[in-house]
């Protein structure tokens, strides 16, 4: 029979042997590169993954419960943001991806570099470009204008491939086009390998930047945005149907549903009522019902929750401070515009409203001169709502005697000028 001390030692041997494997394979995970790419996230339609999703999100009313992995929710009048969740991390965008595409395209319709009825060629490696098609035919060549309703109603990586080939005269200098387009449009966590989002390691986005690409979109190209909200599109006698289950149902006008293995299900929409635009941005679902379920509850939220309010309109005084050495003993702070903010249905009990300015302000001020903010904070009120305040109106410089005897008059009197 083994000593205590024999057994004992087999224990410990056991449990090293056992510890070992795991330790080593904790140390090669951490030293892997930061990196992100579609290989190394976390698959949502596999065991157990799904579970890890179901925390909640952060917004100015407290926690809000969402399937989603990745969430971000913004106010497209004031950009307040309503609701996140991990809105900067990487994750693989999968189909939202073709609202860069569509930017591209937008922006060369814009400028006279494309137009709607010219016509591209489709190549082989576009037709034989796999997952969701609109079924472009081999050797032919289709308008551009077909080509946007291919990408906005049937997802069609077969339409991505053919626009950038046109375009660019390649995918990889497309691509290529759409990273530094990213750059220039203050895109901060995307980077892109295809115009499709079909899986390739190194291609990745964030909610954030959907959602600003959404809204660059809306305010850019107003005459374009027509086509996410078409609900069907025939091409080559085949009929299909927009995937955007709040389009289909009325109750968003755009602007984009995706899908992958590693990403899960997600979607990018945004509606209108009574003059307030949304944008939401959600992926990493576990399955079509929670897309279709969770955007209309969240979308509902949004404006449900929240409402818009002018505070100032342009031209309205929000303070009058006194002036130094100036004709006028006071200049009127003003916005440039309407002074909106995004807010809580119930603000006038929680809102604080504070003009921040220095005085008094030495003339001569010219008319329109940023001399202050105004800030929105409380309860409930989304962060970081802050307004420039300029001067209303120019407040000219007294003369050299007048400026002379204001000075005498503050020595003696202690008053301003």
């Amino acid at each position: 029979m083994a000593s205590p001390q024999a057994s004992r030692r087999s224990l410990l041997l056991g449990a090293a042997a056992f510890l070992l494997p795991a330790l080593s394979l904790h140390a090669q995970t951490a030293a892997q590169p930061a990196e992100p790419d579609l290989e190394t996230f976390p698959r949502l339609v596999g065991k157990g993954a799904i579970k890890r999703s179901f925390t909640p999100a952060t917004s100015p009313l407290g926690p809000i419960g969402t399937k989603a992995r990745w969430a971000y929710i913004t106010d497209f009048n004031t950009g307040a943001v309503l609701l996140e969740k991990n809105p900067t991390a990487p994750m693989p965008p999968s189909s939202m991806t073709k609202l860069m595409t569509l930017y591209i395209v937008y922006s060369l319709l814009k400028s006279g570099q494309l137009t709607l009825d010219q016509t591209l060629p489709v190549s082989e490696v576009a037709w034989r470009t796999g997952g969701s098609k609109m079924f472009v035919p081999l050797g032919g060549n289709v308008s551009v204008a077909d080509l946007i309703q291919g990408i906005e109603v049937d997802s069609g990586n077969d339409a991505c491939i053919v626009l950038a080939e046109g375009i660019s005269g390649s995918v990889p200098a497309f691509v290529e086009r759409m990273n530094e387009t990213a750059a220039k449009i203050g895109l901060v966590n995307s980077h892109f390998m295809n115009p499709t989002g079909l899986p390739a390691p190194g291609h990745y986005m964030c909610c954030q930047d959907i959602a600003t690409l959404a809204r660059l979109i809306i305010a850019n190209f107003p005459q374009y945005y027509h086509y996410a909200s078409e609900k069907v599109f025939t091409f080559s006698n085949i009929k299909q149907y927009n995937r955007n289950p709040l389009v289909q149902d009325n109750l968003a006008d755009g602007l984009k549903t995706g899908f992958t293995d590693a990403g899960g299900y997600g979607l990018v929409a945004s509606a209108l009522r009574d003059g307030r635009r949304v944008i939401v941005v959600l992926n990493g679902m576990p399955s079509e019902g929670d897309r279709a379920e969770e955007s209309v509850r969240l979308l509902d939220w949004s404006f449900s929750e929240f409402t818009d309010v002018t505070l100032f309109k342009v031209g309205e005084a929000v303070a009058t401070p006194r002036v130094w050495l100036g004709q006028s003993l006071t200049v009127p702070l003003t916005g440039a515009t309407d002074l909106v903010a995004t807010m809580p249905r119930n603000w006038r009990q929680t809102a604080t409203i504070k003009a921040s300015y220095a005085a008094p302000i030495a003339a001569p001020i010219p008319a329109g001169k940023p001399l202050g903010t105004l800030n929105v904070s409380g309860q409930g009120v989304p962060p970081g709502q802050q307004f420039t305040l300029v001067a209303g109106a120019a407040v000219p410089r007294l003369s050299l005697v007048e400026r002379s005897l204001a000075v005498l008059f503050h020595l003696v009197f202690g008053g301003v000028g």
